[in-house]
């Protein structure tokens, strides 16, 4: 009982790990702020460029933003289509971890019988994973293709640097990856108990059955099983019978 209380207690902090890492991930594809870039023309006046997934913008000290998406989707880069691709993946397949993890923890009660609760949130804890390991390929991709074209001295377009996306993605897929991985730990475990423990119940119903079934009366024939009402008339009969038989006439009972 102990025991089951901790792994209860382990589902729900993973859970919430999860929930919250699954938040950052879906919020950093509305943020604006995935490259930014500063470019200086005179003093008092400086021009920042930003970009994400789906728009490139601008802006000035003096207020004034701007933001154009993307002309045409068939001629975007095969890099912008894989990232908005995994982004969109990460989401979806969090949002069916939650659910699934939701339906099988071992305090909602909604999977219905023990083990299939524990499959459900192990299907749950799989889910995350996928989800995690798709927004970190997402940041991590984007990311590098920003710091090589920074450090690549024969690159003459101009240079962007990480935005805060960029880390809160990380964060968020981080949580994903450590709930995941835990909860997935937890209930792969619990599975394996629960099939031995059914294992052994089977056995034990098996044993105790065959147990009964070769466990005969020794007066009971191998061939004909008979009822035992079906003795006892039988034996009520020979015993009439034996009475009967032991009865002894003389001269005087006749006259």
């Amino acid at each position: 009982m102990k025991y089951r209380m901790v792994v209860m207690y382990v589902e729900i902090g993973c859970f919430v790990t999860c929930l919250f890492g699954w938040i950052l991930v879906c919020s950093t594809l509305p943020t604006e702020y995935w490259t930014f870039s500063e470019v200086s023309d005179v003093v008092l006046t400086t021009s920042n460029f930003y970009s994400n997934l789906w728009k490139d913008c601008v802006s000035d000290t003096t207020g004034v933003s701007d933001c154009k998406e993307y002309p045409s989707l068939l001629a975007l880069p095969v890099f912008l289509h894989a990232c908005r691709g995994l982004a969109v993946c990460a989401i979806i397949t969090g949002f069916f971890g939650g659910v699934l993890t939701l339906i099988g923890m071992k305090c909602t009660k909604i999977g219905g019988s023990e083990i299939a609760n524990v499959r459900v949130t192990f299907a749950g804890g799989i889910t995350y994973l996928v989800s995690g390991f798709c927004g970190m390929i997402t940041y991590s991709w984007w990311a590098n293709k920003v710091i090589t074209e920074f450090l690549d001295p024969n690159f003459l377009a101009q240079k962007y640097e990480l935005g805060a996306a960029i880390f809160i993605g990380w964060g968020g897929s981080i949580l994903l990856l450590s709930g995941g991985t835990v909860l997935s730990y937890f209930s792969g475990k619990g599975l394996t108990s629960s099939s031995a423990k059914s294992s052994h119940r089977a056995a034990t119903y098996t044993s105790a059955r065959t147990r009964r079934t070769y466990m005969l009366p020794a007066s009971a024939s191998r061939v004909t099983q008979v009822p035992p009402l079906f003795y006892e008339g039988q034996a009520s009969i020979a015993t009439s019978a034996t009475r009967k038989a032991s009865v002894t006439f003389n001269r005087d009972s006749f006259v």
